[in-house]
């Protein structure tokens, strides 16, 4: 039971996909959906064999990141057997896919004995809760300043919420993080209330909101900027003036009749997002020392531990891949004009 629990969020978002891949295609029509499929999988295939072709060129051997001058004969011929290096390349690709199949990510090289698998699990929920919730506070933030500036279109209220966004968005995280540090630390010393600036103790913890207030910060300006275009281009359409002319609210205007229309480039810019949150914040992880997936990749390329960065280049590829399909599915149910030959 507690198993089952703990696995319950990822069972939800199993569930999730699966109906709206079902509901998709039901509305949208199957044999879009099969080619998409269909389209996927060699994505997907691509996707391993250049991952597996840049980890099997890296230069460095894993057994000398092992053991190094500590190896004798027979142990060497040991771990290149027991990490199929003693096979040819296309032997490797083999056993390689296989494995992924399996669902089996392979061995780290430098966590003797442990699962890569078992690694990135530990890192993908963290990143995860992070990136999920400062995503959902950058779109439930975002999207109404961008159109509250659409609506005002010209007023200084949309001169300086739309500067205010892009200086946000232009600031990179790897100085935006190191300065709120910098201010925490000479809170404490001063005696003042501050906020921790490293650790990870789950997501209703205080060490929670200094990452997710960070990314939040950062990237709504992207969805105000984002918002406010389309829906510039839409309150421009006939079809807005028409419904303005029959006498309806200007409540009703907006949000049913232009914000449905101008939501396509914006689930167009949330795929991609969404997936990219299974691949962590890689600054904010590391900066952080959040043990998020992000920060783990970075340690497995400073350690050449290439099965762990082999596998978060596959879930991250797997993730965009997936993400997309559903983008392409969602286009049909937000605007019934979009059809599918």
């Amino acid at each position: 039971m507690d198993q089952l629990l703990a696995s319950l969020p990822a069972i939800i978002a199993v569930l999730l996909v699966i109906g709206v891949l079902a509901y998709g295609g039901i509305r949208i029509g199957p044999r879009f959906l099969i080619r998409r499929l269909a389209g996927l999988v060699f994505v997907l295939l691509g996707v391993t064999f250049i991952t597996f072709i840049l980890g099997y060129l890296s230069p460095g051997s894993p057994v000398e990141l092992l053991c190094g001058s500590k190896c004798t004969g027979p142990m060497i011929a040991s771990l290149d057997h027991l990490y199929h290096l003693d096979l040819p390349w296309y032997e490797q690709y083999a056993t390689f896919l296989n494995n992924l199949l399996h669902l089996d990510l392979g061995l780290s090289f430098t966590q003797r004995g442990r699962h890569v698998w078992d690694i990135l699990g530990s890192g993908v929920p963290i990143s995860a809760q992070i990136g999920l919730t400062s995503l959902l506070c950058q779109v439930l933030i975002g999207v109404p300043v961008g159109i509250i500036a659409a609506v005002r279109a010209g007023t200084r209220l949309d001169t300086a919420s739309m500067s205010l966004a892009l200086m946000l968005y232009a600031i990179p995280t790897f100085i935006s993080i190191p300065f709120y540090q910098l201010i925490m630390v000479q809170l404490s010393l001063r005696n003042l209330p501050f906020l921790p600036v490293s650790g990870w103790n789950g997501l209703f913890d205080i060490h929670a909101f200094g990452p997710i207030f960070l990314l939040t910060l950062l990237g709504l300006g992207f969805y105000a900027r984002l918002t406010r275009s389309t829906m510039l281009e839409v309150l421009g359409q006939d079809y807005v003036r028409t419904a303005r002319a029959k006498g309806l609210q200007e409540r009703v205007v907006i949000v049913r009749h232009a914000f449905r229309n101008a939501m396509v480039p914006l689930v167009t810019a949330l795929g991609p997002a969404v997936a990219f949150v299974v691949g962590g914040a890689f600054f904010t992880e590391t900066l952080f020392q959040i043990p998020g997936i992000g920060n783990i990749a970075v340690q497995s390329i400073s350690n050449k531990d290439m099965p762990t960065v082999q596998g978060t280049v596959i879930i991250v590829a797997v993730a965009v891949a997936v993400m997309n399909l559903i983008v392409d599915l969602v286009y049909g149910l937000l605007d019934p004009r979009i059809k599918v030959s």
